[in-house]
């Protein structure tokens, strides 16, 4: 039972750590869209994960500006990124996706924004309690912290393989489709100019023989 709790408190205590949001978001075209997070205190760990989903190219231009607008990290026509980076001043950070360069195609982007602090949970001591098994136990938590969180990030990126694959799929069945019928009607219309010529043959034919 005691071991129970302590697991409980460990866990809950983790999750206390790590602050997340992730959102999926619909970027239209010519539209630049910020979202902002806060970090209270300096050396916070900040991860950043987005990749377009569908639109276009599937590619977006991207910016993390600090509390003194210091551009953090940035990029521009780009399908997916995966950052981790310090925060040396608290306060505001900004993360942008600008669409500006799309005329018509919107965008729908899947994106996370983790703020979590370099501090490590420690387990609740009791009395006779072996201090070695306790740092294993420990170890043993954060490990499958670490490998929940890969698995969750092998999701995104096979959930984005999966939808590009999907559009690039759609994308080739309309060009199957508009070719196809650009062929139909090029038969046509060969038929139709084809009975034009023998009817014009035929009809010089008869002013001949009159």
């Amino acid at each position: 039972m005691r071991t129970f709790l302590a697991l409980a408190s460990l866990l809950a205590y983790c999750a206390s750590l790590v602050s997340a949001t992730a959102l999926t978001y619909k970027l239209d075209a010519n539209e630049r869209a910020c979202f902002f997070t806060n970090v209270q205190h300096k050396g916070t760990k900040v991860a950043f994960y987005f990749a377009v989903q569908s639109g276009g190219s599937f590619d977006v231009d991207y910016s993390v500006t600090g509390p003194n607008e210091r551009v953090i990290l940035d990029g521009t026509k780009e399908r997916q990124g995966d950052f981790v980076f310090t925060a040396n001043d608290p306060g505001e950070y900004r993360f942008c996706f600008n669409n500006e360069m799309s005329t018509f195609a919107e965008k729908m982007v899947d994106f996370e924004i983790a703020v979590e602090n370099e501090s490590r949970a420690q387990l609740p001591s009791k009395q006779g309690a072996n201090p070695e098994q306790t740092s294993v136990l420990e170890e043993s938590l954060l490990k499958l912290s670490a490998q929940l969180s890969t698995i969750s990030r092998n999701q995104k990126y096979f959930r984005t393989r999966e939808n590009r694959n999907f559009s690039t799929v759609k994308s080739t069945e309309k060009r199957i489709l508009n070719f196809s019928l650009m062929e139909v009607g090029l038969m046509v219309t060969m038929a139709g100019l084809q009975v034009f010529i023998v009817r014009f043959f035929f009809q010089g034919a008869r002013k001949g023989y009159v």
